[in-house]
């Protein structure tokens, strides 16, 4: 059997939320949570090529401030922004920007991490009248509530009656 590619075109589909479901000051908890693993955090140190001893290395990470290994940072941002898909960016044309990513509180295997987000601002695209751009602020926060990652994401989301026209 020869793969084809699909001779119809890729309906988008109408779940989510489009440009004007989204207004200043909407609160998402995302949910669910995550717990973060060893595992997790090896496989994607090695992945991504990333060999700090404080990931992959117990022996070491006992003896630094911590006293023990941390998550890879980079796996934390990658899972809060997967977190606020469904609520932010199921529909999004493009991911614009991140600004402002701070990493406030160390995350170490076995905690379960939550995030929530707040819209902060939502125009119309001047480029493409189909368009707009929502923001917002993100936060990452552990079991216990402190908050260990926050950012500002700029995404570009269409508006529903662009999507139900090109159906």
């Amino acid at each position: 059997m020869s793969a084809k590619a699909p001779t119809e075109k890729r309906r988008w589909p109408l779940t989510g939320r489009f440009l004007e479901d989204f207004a200043v000051g909407d609160q998402y908890e995302h949910w669910p949570g995550r717990t973060i693993t060893q595992a997790d955090n090896t496989q994607f140190s090695l992945l991504t090529m990333n060999r700090h001893p404080l990931h992959c290395d117990a022996n070491f990470s006992a003896a630094t401030e911590f006293g023990q290994m941390l998550v890879n940072s980079g796996l934390t941002v990658a899972i809060v922004l997967g977190m606020t898909v469904d609520d932010v960016s199921l529909n999004a044309v493009a991911n614009l920007g991140w600004k402002e990513i701070a990493l406030t509180a160390p995350v170490f295997p076995d905690d379960t991490i939550y995030a929530r987000s707040e819209v902060t601002e939502v125009r119309p695209s001047r480029s493409r009248p189909t368009q707009g751009i929502v923001t917002t602020r993100t936060e990452g926060f552990k079991q216990d509530g402190v908050v260990f990652l926050t950012f500002i994401r700029s995404c570009l989301v269409p508006t529903r009656a662009s999507v139900e026209a090109a159906r």
